[in-house]
């Protein structure tokens, strides 16, 4: 018999190259069940820091009483309640002005609970790609105050952004905020008393559609802001949304670019280019359905380019509108119209070359102003012949891990 003999080091290399498979596969995946009792604060900062990719956070029914906020730094972690109504996060008594739950990490799911009464925003994630905020509640529950926290839902500087069946109740900036991000879907949601009911600023590629935005100072705002990383929002597309009796005051603390908005504005367009509105049905919004402007204040940013470009407006159905609008030089423009201003304004800078367009069949004015920052008083209002309008961005389109995650 002829004796075969292996030296040690292959040996060694073989069981390690055999072995190095399994080294490199990620730890099975768990799940952790986090309680509403005593010490939830502790339990549940716990669970967040110790997770690992893959885990699955579930918080039990009940009221988790917390006096701090909240982080996750671990990617691929889902943080999931038994439903808005049944697990509720109350930061009442929360030391500090933070958010309520700070998320920077990627391939997070956040689904089926709520939080109330933040000091500072309800849910930020900054810097988090491919995250999922799914039947979420964020509320203030005192009303409308200057007090509460700026924003709901904020996601900040993201990729892969999906928002879908949130409820959002009385931030005092806006409710459901998407800034500096791409790749945006919120859908399905609905935003009530907030200053903002959904605001998408200095965002590229974002559809938002089948939402509710009523009873805020504006339903959703299209922003481009100067002096931000991020700049030249474009390619937003607002549809079949209902945006109606946006009839709260302005709560937001003053210096805000949202303390600006006019109580009663359906969808506005600051300095943003390629935006479609299209499908909505607005009723009862007191200064106006649609509203498109330059930015109006003072910058010192080089590279900011302050007027409206390439909004086309389409098959909207207009109820009730204009009838108190809230904007400077509105009473007086108002009162030169007959009593009322029309449902859809524009600041009507840079004149055809601006190429802002609607179909609907509803007076659409432009102001015939020559610079975004020209003071009302020195318009000159024209009506704008209705146009032929042709919708021709693309559809947003998540990718398919995120969109299987709530099926």
């Amino acid at each position: 018999m002829v004796k075969f003999s292996f030296a040690p080091s292959f040996m060694t290399v073989f069981t390690v190259a055999l072995a190095a498979p399994l080294i490199a596969s990620p730890a099975m995946a768990k799940t952790i069940n986090v309680t509403a009792e005593d010490g939830a604060q502790e339990r549940l900062q716990e669970a967040l820091i110790l997770a690992e990719t893959g885990d699955e956070i579930i918080l039990g029914k009940g009221k988790f009483v917390l006096s701090d906020g909240l982080s996750l730094d671990v990617d691929g972690v889902t943080v999931r309640g038994a439903g808005p109504d049944a697990t509720v996060l109350d930061f009442t008594g929360q030391q500090g002005s933070g958010e309520g739950l700070l998320v920077t990490s990627d391939n997070v799911m956040l689904r089926d609970f709520a939080l109330i009464n933040t000091k500072g925003d309800g849910i930020k994630s900054k810097g988090a790609d491919n995250i999922v905020y799914y039947n979420l509640r964020v509320e203030w529950t005192g009303g409308p105050k200057t007090s509460n926290g700026a924003y709901g839902i904020y996601p900040v500087e993201s990729e892969n952004v999906l928002v879908d069946k949130a409820v959002v109740i009385g931030a005092s900036d806006a409710g459901i905020y998407v800034g500096q991000s791409r790749n945006i879907i919120v859908r399905n949601s609905t935003a009530l008393f907030n200053v903002a009911g959904i605001e998408i600023e200095n965002s590229f590629d974002a559809d938002v559609h089948s939402n509710i935005a009523m009873h805020n100072t504006g339903g959703i705002l299209v922003f481009d802001l100067p002096n931000l990383p991020q700049q030249g929002g474009h390619n937003v597309r607002v549809f079949s949304n209902r945006v109606t009796d946006n009839d709260t005051p302005n709560f937001a603390p003053a210096g805000n670019i949202v303390a600006s908005v006019p109580m009663g504005s359906g969808v506005m367009v600051i300095a943003n280019r390629d935006v479609e509105i299209f499908g909505n049905v607005f009723d009862n919004n007191s200064s106006a359905n649609v509203i498109v402007v330059g930015y109006q204040q003072k910058f010192d940013d080089p590279n900011y380019q302050p007027v409206a470009r390439n909004v086309r407006v389409d098959q909207n159905k207009h109820g009730k509108a204009g009838y108190a609008p809230a904007f400077p030089g509105g009473t007086q423009l108002a009162a030169a119209l007959g009593g009322a201003v029309p449902p859809i304004i524009w600041d009507g800078v840079e004149g055809e070359a601006a190429n802002v367009n609607s179909s609907d069949p509803v007076p659409f004015l432009s102001l015939g102003l020559t610079t975004s920052s020209q003071p009302i008083n020195e318009a000159q209002p024209a009506i704008v012949a209705a146009s032929k309008v042709t919708l021709n961005l693309p559809a947003i389109i998540m990718p398919e891990a995120m969109e299987a995650k709530i099926r």
